[in-house]
Parts: structure tokens; C-alpha cells; sequence
């Protein structure tokens, strides 16, 4: 039993990341030909889930991000206007000010003007639209989309024609806000008025990084005792306390083995040993203790290759991942499935699927190792309620296991199916070393049940944490910053990594975004903490602003430090030290 209790003790570690923002999908649209020196429309559709919108390009509240286009003009082209709809009031539940948006679907463009002696030909002209989603409660980290309109040009005195109408009928109706000038940085950004910092160019120190030796890496909110062992751990070397923290590899390994040879112990699966058995031609019916062995290896191995598959599938789309399990939508579900689950354990609800294995079967392919295998396969997916709860678990907690670099976590579903599979060939042979069924089984799946719904719990309560998160005002993290900047922390990455190896000290990076409250708590409270500053002192302290982490040179520094949400903070030296 205690190995039980610590399988689920691993299962419940993984913190979650900050919450990823909703997508919009952008489509392209040129409204005609153009000939040098005349000029065309340029539109944009915008389309969001239904129950977003984003901010205007005039937002009245200064903390929020305006939805600005760009249009990346090529030689002999000039944008001679910009055009965006008549935003429409809304009101932020807990807000008495109404803000200005544009709807979940809108259509924004520029008007272009061709030089004379612009090349005709093909001519590709970028874009991108930058904006900040909400719905009726929270507003969501912002995001750029990067398109490209393709426009025609055509000789001059060529007929041209033109298409889309009904785009540009909606954006004949917005309103001509003239050409662009300088973009300001966004809100909170450095170089924004109020902001802390100057703009500087990053790009160069991404490539600085590979100089430096990364000592530590940890994320989310941490109280001082925490982030002091985090920083005693780093000087010392010591690799990030976490999941195998005093176990080790083997430890765990073991643990995720033994869980899966228990789940053989509850009544979806222990009663249908003998008659999968019966079905594949194995136990008594084998001829040969020796046949029996190898069916049942075989039906074994396709347990064990479905949940080690399955395992590989969401484990190596662990960039999606991180964006998927960071959803507190996706929580919330998660945590409603493990609920079902869980009643599924004391029987108020019945879902089990093994009761249907039997209909696969084939008398004539009786006793094959095809047979074997596909019916060990098709076991490991209808194993019900009983096993359905641990795998997902297993699962998820191996995917946030490696999107945080442990690669170990590809082998944790596989060993799982493992531990499955090992009564197999021992039953396969015809060997009495299992247990008999019993009233016992009902215990050993309330149990499973117990746990099932504490784990609810858990994802309820980090999807409850996540939507708490995106509660942030932006002007107030930037102050924090402000305040931290004052005290000797630097806004640039390039000129914090020069002064480290100029000085030969290390380098701890605070990466932040004016959308992440945990960023503002840990300035309020930890990094406050004398003992924290006092550790700190001589470092070099950058708070590096992630605010778009899709946008370069931002996304390239977080993969560098496998970084997958907010506040992360890295430490580093001179690699020469």
C-alpha cells in the first residue's frame, strides 16, 4: 500500500504554467490588381472564438493592449492609410467603466499606393496584427499573428477587377486613421511612456547565451525558503529538487512498475484474466506451458506498446502540450473527467468497457500470437474505469515532466503497461500466482477512487489558480519592475550577460510579462525578502520582459531554457568561471 500512496504522491506534483492565450485565425485579402502609381485596398479578417473580442486600437483603459496592424511596406510601396471598425462598448464583469473592442469577428486593412516605377510582377507585402483577447471576465496574454497579403501588379492601362466585395464593403465602414507613424512600444514594455528601460537590441544576446553554464532553472511562484534553496542549489550544483528529489530514477521507475501490476488487481481487470485468457488460446488451453508463456508475453507486450504509444504521442507533442495543460479550460475538464472517474470507482456510475473485448474475438485465430497481440491491445483500451484514471495521469504527469527536460519521462507510460502486463505470462503458463477474485477487489477500487477524486481536487484547484493568475494589472507589474530596476536589476539581457563576464559573476534572469500576477507577487514578497537580497547581492539581476513569448527574440530565449510559462528564473555564470 505505501507504494501505492507515493505512486499517486508522484502523480500530483507537477505545477502548472501560466495560462496560453486564445488564437485568432487571420485570412488575407487584396481587394484588386494595381498598376504603378495607382493604388488598392489591403484587408484583414479577423475571427475569434465566439465569446472573445479584443481591445481597439484605442483602448481607454492605458493598461490594456491595443489591437494594432502593421503593414511591412516593400520598396515603391507606401501605406497611405490604416483603417480599423468603430469599436463597440463592453463592460468587464467587476468593472464600471465600459472598454472599447471590436468583436469576435472583424476586418481591419490598409489603403497602399504604388511608386510609378515599381517592378511589375508578383509582389508579397507582411503583415502583422497584434492584440489582446478577453472575454467577459479576464484578458488574456497577448499575441501577434504574422501573415502575407499577395498583391499582382499589373502594366499600367491594365483593367483590373475587383474581388472580396463583401470584406471591403465592411472595411469601406471603419474608420481612416491615416499613415502610420513610429509605433509606440506596447504598455508596460521598456521604452513605453512610464515604462522601465530603453529598447534595446536583444538579438545578440541569444547567441551570448551559449558563453554562459546554466546552474539552475525553476518557475512559478516560490517563498523565500523556497528560491534560497533554489539559489543554494544552483551554487552547488545541485540539479533542480523536484519529482526524483531523494528517490532517484530506479526509485520512481519502481514505484510507476508496481502501480501498474496493482491495477491487475481491481475488478475490471482480475476477472478477466482467465477468459482473455480462454479467448487467445493460453492457461489450460496452450498445450504447453511453454506456448502459454509466450501468448501470454505477447498479450502482455500490446498492453505495454499501447500505453507506451500512446505515452510517446502526447509526451513528444510537448510543445502543445505546455500550451494544452496551461489552459485552465483544459484543468477544469480534466478535473471533471477524474470526477466521473472517481464515482466510477464506487459504482454510482458505470463506465467499463472491457465487457465488449469478447466481442473481437475469433474462434478460427484462436491460440495465434496475432490474435494475442491484438487482443492484448484492444484490452489495454477498453480496461474501463479501472485503469483509465492512472494511465491519463501518468500521462499528463510524464508530458509536464518532460517539457521541464527530464527525458526519462518517454519510459514512464511504457514501464506502466509493463507493470500490466507482468501476470500475463505467468497466468499465460498456466501458473496459479494470482489472487482469486473477492469482495476484497471492491476495496482495492474504492481505494483507486479515494485517490481519483483527490486528484480532481488538484486540477480543479489549479484550474481555479490559473484563472486567479490572469487577474493582473498591467500598470502595476510594471511599477514592480520599476522599483526593481532602481534598486540595480538591469531591463537588458545583453548588457546584464556583458557586465556578468566583464565582472565574473553570475547572472540570475527573472523572466516576467505585464499579464503574469505571480510575477508581481514574487516582487512584492520574496524578492523582497532581506535573506533573498542579501543572497543575491552579488549577482547580476535581469529582469528580462517575456510579454509576446511567440515573438523573437523572446520565443528563442525561453526554448533555450526549455521555459514554458511564467515567472521562470535561470541562473547562470561566465562559462569560463
Amino acid at each position: 500500500m505505501k507504494y501505492l500512496l507515493a505512486f499517486f504522491a508522484v502523480l500530483t506534483t507537477a505545477a502548472p504554467a501560466i495560462a496560453q492565450p486564445p488564437r485568432a485565425t487571420v485570412t488575407p485579402f487584396v481587394e484588386s490588381e494595381a498598376a504603378p502609381g495607382g493604388t488598392t485596398r489591403l484587408a484583414l479578417s479577423v475571427a475569434l472564438p465566439e465569446t472573445l473580442h479584443v481591445q481597439s486600437d484605442r483602448p481607454r483603459d492605458p493598461s490594456l493592449i491595443p489591437t494594432v496592424l502593421t503593414v511591412e511596406a516593400p520598396a515603391g510601396v507606401r501605406v497611405t492609410d490604416l483603417i480599423y471598425p468603430e469599436p463597440s462598448d463592453f463592460t468587464l464583469q467587476g468593472e464600471t467603466e465600459p472598454l472599447a473592442v471590436f468583436d469576435n469577428l472583424f476586418v481591419v486593412g490598409a489603403e497602399v499606393q504604388l511608386d510609378p516605377g515599381v517592378v511589375v510582377g508578383d509582389l508579397t507585402i507582411p503583415g502583422q496584427l497584434r492584440y489582446q483577447a478577453c472575454d467577459d471576465k479576464v484578458c488574456f496574454q497577448p499575441r501577434t499573428e504574422r501573415f502575407e497579403w499577395q498583391l499582382r501588379v499589373v502594366p499600367a492601362g491594365t483593367s483590373v477587377t475587383a474581388s472580396s466585395s463583401a470584406i471591403f464593403e465592411q472595411l469601406g465602414a471603419g474608420r481612416r486613421t491615416g499613415p502610420p507613424t513610429e509605433p509606440l512600444p506596447f504598455p508596460g514594455a521598456p521604452g513605453a511612456p512610464g515604462a522601465p528601460g530603453a529598447p534595446l537590441d536583444e538579438k545578440a544576446a541569444v547567441a551570448k547565451l551559449a558563453s554562459f553554464s546554466l546552474l539552475g532553472t525553476t518557475g512559478g511562484y516560490l517563498g523565500s525558503s523556497d528560491f534560497l534553496q533554489f539559489i543554494d542549489d544552483a551554487e552547488q550544483g545541485v540539479a533542480s529538487r523536484g519529482l526524483f528529489d531523494g528517490r532517484g530514477p530506479i526509485a520512481i521507475l519502481l514505484i510507476i512498475l508496481l502501480g501498474g501490476l496493482a491495477l491487475n488487481l481491481t475488478p475490471c481487470v482480475l476477472p478477466m484474466i482467465p477468459i482473455n485468457l480462454a479467448i487467445i488460446g493460453a492457461g489450460a488451453h496452450a498445450g504447453s506451458r511453454r506456448r502459454g508463456f509466450l501468448l501470454g508475453s505477447t498479450y502482455g507486450a500490446a498492453m505495454a506498446a499501447v500505453y507506451g504509444g500512446l505515452g510517446l504521442i502526447v509526451i513528444l507533442t510537448a510543445g502543445t502540450f505546455g500550451t494544452i495543460n496551461s489552459s485552465p479550460w483544459f484543468n477544469l475538464g480534466i478535473a471533471v473527467l477524474f470526477v466521473a472517474l472517481g464515482l466510477a470507482m464506487f459504482d454510482v456510475i458505470d463506465i467499463d468497457f472491457s465487457r465488449y473485448s469478447s466481442l473481437l474475438q475469433n474462434p478460427r485465430q484462436r491460440g495465434t500470437f496475432g490474435l494475442a497481440f491484438v487482443m492484448g491491445g484492444v484490452a489495454a483500451l477498453l480496461a474501463g474505469a479501472c485503469v483509465a484514471p492512472v494511465v491519463i495521469q501518468v500521462v499528463l504527469f510524464s508530458s509536464s515532466l518532460y517539457a521541464g527536460g527530464t527525458t526519462l519521462a518517454l519510459a514512464l507510460p511504457f514501464v506502466l503497461g509493463i507493470g500490466m502486463a507482468i501476470p500475463w505470462p505467468i497466468a499465460g503458463a498456466g501458473l496459479s500466482a494470482l489472487p482469486k477474485p473477492g469482495p476484497w477487489m471492491v476495496r482495492v477500487k474504492q481505494a483507486f477512487g479515494v485517490v481519483i477524486l483527490a486528484t480532481a481536487a488538484y486540477y480543479a484547484y489549479v484550474s481555479y489558480t490559473i484563472f486567479d493568475n490572469l487577474r493582473v494589472d498591467a500598470s502595476a507589474v510594471s511599477g514592480s519592475v520599476q522599483e526593481m530596476l532602481e534598486k540595480g536589476w538591469t531591463s537588458s539581457l545583453a548588457a546584464g550577460l556583458d557586465q556578468a563576464e566583464r565582472e565574473g559573476k553570475p547572472v540570475l534572469i527573472d523572466f516576467w510579462a505585464t499579464w503574469c500576477k505571480n510575477c508581481l507577487t514574487m516582487d512584492k514578497t520574496t524578492l523582497q525578502d532581506a535573506s533573498v537580497t542579501a543572497a543575491l547581492e552579488d549577482y547580476v539581476k535581469i529582469k528580462f520582459q517575456a510579454e509576446d513569448m511567440d515573438a523573437e527574440p523572446t520565443r528563442s530565449v525561453l526554448r533555450h531554457f526549455n521555459a514554458v510559462g511564467l515567472p521562470t528564473y535561470v541562473i547562470l555564470k561566465p562559462a569560463e568561471q
